[in-house]
């Protein structure tokens, strides 16, 4: 089912996602080569704690096996999504996905940003940049009367034209009071197919991108997905709600890019 949401509860949302916004930079002051990705972990849970939120990724379960066991998600190079923070040394030359999510005055936030540690290969930043446009995109068609299908062609399109593979199996997510509710929303798709867009509905567009083929694999650990021929992937994520104009972006990358200044992609 999906629950179309008030003008006070998308202000609800909206707090939750400037929360993860600010995290997102806090993380983003620490991302350099010798920093493990626990470190940014601890970092981030003490940042949401400290601003009255719970971290919705900590404790979030996995049917498949145990709880995940982190407040962030860190996924280094070829991981696509579900990294688990840990003892992994970030290294000149790497990339690292944070994903984030907050629970606060009842609702939800949830934002995904791709960083370069050091210098990075200027394929891998092409391929930062590209996912990162194709998120504005596919927001570009997140409109009242348009559907599903619109958002995932835009995505879908704008990466595979430029010879990116597009992973298929995980997809955005509406949100709310949950941080996963109805209705998925693919990278993927055809125009004029799929759920119609409503005013009120908020979700979850992330695309997740590979450099080279879109074929996934899990990891032992039951969260962590890379791709399947090593080749390194980007994930940029933000949470918006359908107006009768423009989305409007509930999450935001300002606080990063002030962070980043002229590194930022």
């Amino acid at each position: 089912m999906i629950f179309l949401k008030t003008k006070d509860e998308i202000e609800l949302l909206r707090q939750s996602n400037l929360l993860v916004g600010r995290t997102l930079a806090e993380v983003a002051k620490l991302v350099k080569p010798g920093v493990t990705t626990k470190e940014l972990d601890k970092v981030a849970e003490e940042y949401i704690r400290d601003h009255g939120a719970i971290p919705t990724f900590k404790g979030f379960p996995n049917p498949n096996g145990s709880p995940f066991p982190a407040s962030i998600c860190t996924s280094v190079n070829e991981q696509v999504v579900h990294g688990i923070p840990g003892d992994v040394v970030l290294k000149d030359g790497d990339i690292v996905s944070v994903d984030c999510g907050t629970y606060m005055n009842g609702f939800c936030g949830d934002s995904a940003y791709t960083f370069c540690v050091g210098e990075v290969d200027e394929d891998v930043r092409k391929l930062l940049k590209v996912t990162k446009e194709a998120l504005y995109i596919g927001i570009r068609n997140a409109v009242h009367g348009k559907r599903l299908g619109d958002i995932g062609y835009a995505i879908q399109n704008h990466c595979e034209s430029n010879s990116y593979g597009v992973v298929r199996e995980f997809v955005g997510h509406g949100i709310g009071k949950e941080m996963h509710e109805d209705p998925q929303v693919p990278n993927y798709g055809k125009r004029g197919y799929g759920t119609m867009l409503k005013e009120g509905m908020c979700i979850a567009i992330e695309p997740m991108i590979t450099l080279g083929n879109r074929a996934i694999v899990m990891e032992r650990d039951g969260w962590t997905v890379r791709t399947k021929d090593r080749k390194c992937a980007a994930h940029f994520e933000h949470t918006v709600a359908i107006g009768s104009g423009d989305a409007d972006i509930l999450s935001t990358f300002e606080f990063i890019e002030e962070v980043l200044g002229d590194k930022a992609i």
